[in-house]
């Protein structure tokens, strides 16, 4: 029998990347008693590790117009304009507190400062940040604050009473040891959900939070949209100059042709992969020397000076052949109540990639910090008002025997085995990328046997492998939200390109997709923008 241990605190934050680290620390401040649990190690791991490129900020005192800003972000409509809002008005401050807790934001060259030219796909300004450099100083301040920090503990599966999350279980990594955390709030940062692909920095975001939320009935919403980033096809299992892609924006086809690129959607690319255009480059040789030195500033941020210098030094010039999208980043996110992290769960907060505010132009960082700042003040209000938040026993125990079930098992389905199965069916382009009805439909025939059959009977020999049985369970189930999500939109618009449907269809679609279990099925429906926030000439 293994060991059990009882956690009590005030809040549970789930996940420490810039959102988790946030929320905790916040709520730390506001004297509440505060565990922070990572299944990695926080300071080095995720996608928070990973950012290496722009920390959008509006900045008034750098001529930001607010006005301008506004209206460019929420031109297309499928936006949520309270936190479109809140994000350009709190974006300053957000790098504020970040840069007061150590983070670094380096100077480029003396005339531009930390602050970089504005973008041709913002129109606001940014401060440049450090690849793998925003974690540690994290960690320190989290552990300053006196937050009692957990490193690599799987959690599974969230417990409820009377409809509210009061808690959650899990075990350590190293050792089997059940552990059982009973919290009066929890914060959901677990990042977003994404699939193991060769040289992904987002290799451990395996959608844990959103699996956990789904099974106790939470709402999501983004499942249709999606973004990619294109690898090095000489270093497949390296993803390096990324920045040099991001910044010099001109790419070839296999005949010379320029492939017109758009930040926005990013598809172009893997659409001439699919007409048969490739292989494709990415074009040094056309870069004017000012081009090449920032492509070359930057690189050495972002990708590390030594892998920049060997695999891809932009002074070197040349064609770099690239390789098609290969990390495929689905953007589903808990659909959120109110403007503080709440979400349609009582007592579950979300906060980060976990949260889909659908506020373009600040992701990543700038929202996460801005959205751990909210949720920490929405649960800590909450906290306020409660008065009971026990846990039934019996609830704790169907979660235990379903966290250990594949220990149990003496003989199954490999999870590396299914992992890489699901990987097979999932990544190539023409799934998720270039989408087709006949091709999505094919895939979620391949899910729904690996749900039905192999996940049901995964085992695990040791608690390394059991963590990697509870990750396939759950990126299966985000393969069938994405799969359905997808089938669910007949259009095409933003990170979402329906082959067969390839028109963007307003003002049918000017809507967000939703999903929720309900009856042991995924029920999937549409929410229309309210009609106050489209365009004047879709308004009723």
């Amino acid at each position: 029998m293994a060991k059990e241990t009882v956690i009590e605190t005030d809040i549970l934050v789930l996940g420490g990347g810039v959102a988790g680290c946030t929320a905790a620390i916040k709520s730390k401040e506001q004297g509440l008693n505060v565990t922070l649990v990572d299944k990695a190690y926080v300071g080095k791991s995720g996608t928070s590790a990973a950012a290496g490129m722009r920390f959008s900020v509006f900045n008034p005192e750098l001529g930001d117009n607010y006005e301008e800003t506004y209206r460019m972000l929420t031109a297309g409509g499928v936006c949520d304009r309270d936190w479109t809002e809140i994000c350009i008005k709190e974006s300053l401050d957000a790098y504020k507190t970040l840069a007061s807790w150590g983070v670094p934001f380096p100077v480029e060259n003396e005339q531009e400062g930390v602050w970089v030219p504005k973008g041709i796909d913002s129109g606001f300004s940014a401060a440049r940040i450090i690849r793998r450099g925003v974690p540690p100083p994290l960690r320190e301040k989290v552990l300053e604050v006196g937050v009692n920090l957990m490193d690599r503990i799987t959690v599974t599966d969230l417990l409820m009473n009377n409809g509210r999350v009061v808690g959650a279980v899990g075990f350590p990594v190293d050792e089997m040891e059940i552990l059982v955390f009973k919290a009066k709030a929890t914060i959901l940062c677990t990042g977003s959900w994404s699939l193991r692909t060769v040289g992904a920095e987002t290799h451990n975001m395996t959608g844990d939070g959103h699996a956990m939320a789904y099974r106790v009935g939470a709402e999501l919403t983004g499942g249709d949209m999606h973004g990619s980033h294109h690898g090095s096809a000489e270093y497949p299992s390296w993803r390096g100059g990324r920045a040099a892609r991001a910044i010099y924006r001109r790419f070839i086809d296999a005949e010379g042709n320029v492939i017109p690129y758009g930040y926005e959607t990013g598809f172009e690319v893997d659409l001439a992969f699919h007409h048969g255009k490739g292989p494709i480059y990415h074009d040094l040789d056309a870069a004017t020397d000012e081009e090449i030195e920032r492509v070359w500033q930057r690189q050495q941020n972002s990708d590390g000076m030594e892998s920049a210098r060997i695999n891809y030094d932009p002074r070197k010039r040349g064609k770099h052949r690239i390789s098609g999208g290969q990390d495929c980043v689905v953007g589903a996110g808990l659909w959120p109540v109110g403007l503080f992290g709440a979400t349609t769960v009582t007592g579950l907060f979300a906060a980060g990639d976990t949260l889909s505010i659908r506020a373009p132009g600040f992701g990543g960082l700038p929202s996460g910090t801005i959205m751990g700042t909210r949720a920490a003040k929405g649960a800590a209000d909450y906290i306020a008002e409660l008065k009971d938040y026990a846990v039934d026993d019996s609830e704790i125990a169907g979660a235990k025997a379903i966290m250990v079930d594949p220990l149990e098992r003496k003989s199954g389905f490999d999870p590396r085995w299914v992992t890489q199965l699901l990987l097979n069916t999932m990544t190539p382009y023409y799934v998720l990328m270039i989408q087709h009805g006949d091709r999505l439909q094919a895939a979620l025939t391949m899910v729904e046997f690996f749900r039905d059959h192999f996940v049901p009977q995964l085992y695990a020999t040791d608690p390394h492998e059991l963590r990697l049985a509870h990750e396939v369970k759950n990126m299966v189930l985000g393969s069938e939200l994405a799969l359905r999500s997808c089938l669910f939109r007949k259009e095409t618009r933003g990170g979402h390109y329906r082959e067969d449907f390839p028109e963007t269809d307003n003002p049918g679609w000017l809507a967000w997709t939703k999903i929720k279990q309900e009856n042991g099925k995924m029920k999937l429906w549409k929410q229309p923008v309210p009609n106050e926030w489209l365009p004047p000439e879709y308004q009723k």
